[in-house]
This record gives structure tokens, sequence and C-alpha cells, in this order.
């Protein structure tokens, strides 16, 4: 009599529980990839190898026992690895990252894993709800723009996008106006992914901190992808140079200085540089900052007004309120929810989860301030 080994048993019992039909390995990959798991950790919690799961995620099809194993290892319904909505794959050649090399492997590719989904999920909305179209903002550069240049390249983002002169109202209600998409990356995502956008899908996708609660550090980060998305189309992120550009974009888009320069004090003067932020809706750091690049202080105010910033700490005095919200997505819904059409409905079209899903269309809606209501008891 022979004995099968324990692990033969077990491929014995996979194969006879056949190969699950429409399996998409994409699938896998997003649900592994969400949860910060290495194929070989993945492994650990199923009878399959890391080999057998990178062949999986490249095309394979998993047998039904398998499938049911992976999903509850992923917290995810096995109908979720089903074909569906098609996903597109974002690489990180294909993401502008603001902190790319401090940012760990696993957590960009939980960050790009969240756009993948995203971007389906908004192809999705756009079957029932007519978003804006996206405006043609493209201005590549080339290798060692001037600063000048890019000056004017802000100028000219300007215009195309209808922004009268003096502050923009709202960065991000501006950017989903001319159809570029801006989430709030979810509190599960690593912190240090920080902002990042993409056009590796059918519209632009801009996704930025919900840790920088500051209302004008917000602005800046959506000011600076923009400045990605119109600059750096064939160019290969994650160097200095490139997100130095994006700065320069950000600080002439949000504040050309022309319009700007008025406004700022000749010698460190806090009282005009509040007066300065709550007009241009811009950092003090920022406004220090363009004090000694526009040439009206020189080194040592910009030196002193620093060390100054510095001793305040964070945040900074003069603040602006809460971070910009995005709005677009959260009101699609509405329209859908208004017109009969539910999030159930959307999952059941899309192959998605209620639950992402809901992370998504919540990353795109307008943050509403939470009220607590304190009842003192009767003496």
């Amino acid at each position: 009599m022979t004995f099968e080994s324990e692990s033969r048993q077990r491929a014995r019992r996979r194969r006879a529980s056949g190969a699950l039909a429409d399996f998409d390995g994409k699938r896998l990959s997003v649900a592994r990839r969400l949860r910060r798991m290495q194929r070989t950790a993945l492994a650990a919690q199923t009878s399959v190898t890391a080999a057998a799961i990178t062949q999986y995620e490249r095309g394979g099809r998993p047998t039904n026992t398998v499938a049911a194993e992976l999903a509850l290892a992923l917290g995810v319904p096995i109908e979720f690895f089903r074909q569906g909505r098609p996903l597109t794959t974002v690489s990180t050649g294909e993401a502008h990252f603001r902190s790319l090399r401090a940012t760990p492997a696993i957590s960009r590719d939980q960050a790009l894993a969240f756009a993948e989904i995203a971007l389906a999920v908004i192809e999705v909305i756009e079957q029932y709800v007519d978003l804006p179209q996206v405006t043609d903002i493209i201005e590549p550069v080339d290798d060692e723009p001037s600063p000048t240049l890019i000056a004017s390249i802000a100028a000219d983002t300007r215009s195309r996008l209808r922004v009268e002169p003096g502050p923009v109202p709202h960065v991000t209600r501006l950017l989903e106006a001319h159809g570029i998409i801006t989430l709030r990356l979810p509190p599960e995502i690593d912190p240090r992914v920080d902002a990042f956008s993409t056009e590796a899908g059918h519209r632009p996708l801009v996704l930025l901190s919900p840790l920088k609660d500051d209302r004008a550090r917000s602005r800046f980060d959506a000011a600076h992808e923009l400045g990605h998305l119109v600059m750096h189309q064939d160019v290969e992120p994650g160097s200095k140079i490139i997100e130095t550009h994006a700065h320069q974009f950000a600080a002439e888009f949000l504040a050309p200085t022309p319009e700007l320069e008025p406004d700022l004090p000749r010698k460190v003067d806090w009282d005009a540089l509040l007066q300065a932020k709550t007009k241009w809706g811009i950092s003090l750091a920022a406004l220090v900052y363009r004090c000694h690049a526009i040439g009206l202080w020189g080194e040592h105010s910009y030196r002193r007004a620093n060390q100054h910033l510095r001793s305040q700490g964070c945040p900074e005095p003069g603040p602006l309120g809460p971070p910009e919200s995005p709005y677009l997505l959260g009101a699609a819904v509405d329209l859908l929810n208004q017109a009969g059409t539910t999030t159930d409905d959307l999952a059941r079209a899309s192959r998605f989860t209620i639950e992402q899903i809901d992370n998504i269309v919540a990353a795109g809606s307008e943050t509403k301030p939470r009220l607590r209501l304190v009842v003192e008891p009767t003496p």
C-alpha cells in the first residue's frame, strides 16, 4: 500500500474541486496589494505557494477551493475574482509620487491598487452620469525648463482653466470642473505615500493625502499634481528636478508673481504676510520663500524668517480652515440615488463590493464637519 503525502492529498482535493470560471488575475493582484500583502504572506494563509499566486495573477486559474481560500485571506467575496469591470494597471512609472524614495514599495503598490479600483469605479459611474469633459491642459517641457518658462506655462494653464486674475477660489473643485478626478486617499493607505497623480486611465487622477489637515497645504498639493499633469507627460517620475518644476508651477499657478508681489512686504512683517496668506490661500512658508525668490528679501531676512517659523512649530500661525475636499463623485452618486440607481446596482454592474464602491465615493465626496451633541445632566 502506498501513502500519499499530505501536500499531494491537498493538491488532489483542489483539482477535484474544478477551476474557477472567468477568473481575473488582476483582481487578485488588486485585492492583495490593497491589503499590503506580499505573495509569500498570502501563500502562508492558503494551501498554495507564492509561485502559484504569481501564476494566478498573470492569467492562471485557481480551483474553486483555492479561490475560496484566497478570498477568505483577503477579505473579499469569491465573486470579486470573476471577470467584471476591466481594471487598468497603473505602474510606478505612470504615477508621480511626491515622496517616491521615502515610500516603501509595498505602500506604493497599495496606493496604486486603490487608484486602479478608483478608475474602474469612475468608469461604472460614467455609464449613468455624464461627468465633465477633460480640458486639454498638456504643455510638455524639456529636461531643464527655466523658471520663466514654468511661470508662463502656469499662466497659460490658468487661462485654459478660465481662472480669473487673483487667488484661485477652490483648486480641487477647479480640477474637477475640468474633468480631473480628485480623491483623498483613505486612512488605511500608508501615510508616507503623500499625494500623487497619474494619467494611466481614461481620465487624469489626483490623489491627495488625508493627513494634511490644512487648507493651504491641500491647495498646494493639488496645484503641484496639476503641474505634473500639464508638464510631465513623458517624463520618468521620481526625480527631485521634476518635483522642483511642479513646485514652481504650483507657486505661480496659485499666485502669479506680478499679482502677488504688491502684497508682499519688503522686510519681514508677519502681519502683512498673514494678510497675504488669507488672501491667496497659501502658507506662510511658501510666502517667505517667494519673498526671497522674487528678490524682495536678502539671505539674512530669509533665514531669520524660516527660523521664526520653525520655532512656531506646526500648524503654522493663521490657520485657513479645513483642507479643500473633492465633491464630484459624491454629487454624481447622489444624482444616481435620486434617479433610483443604488450602490448595490453599481456593485452588480461592476462586480466590485459595495464596500469598495463606498470607499471610492467617500474619497471623492465633500468632507462634512462632525458635530458632537453634549447633553448636560439635569441638576
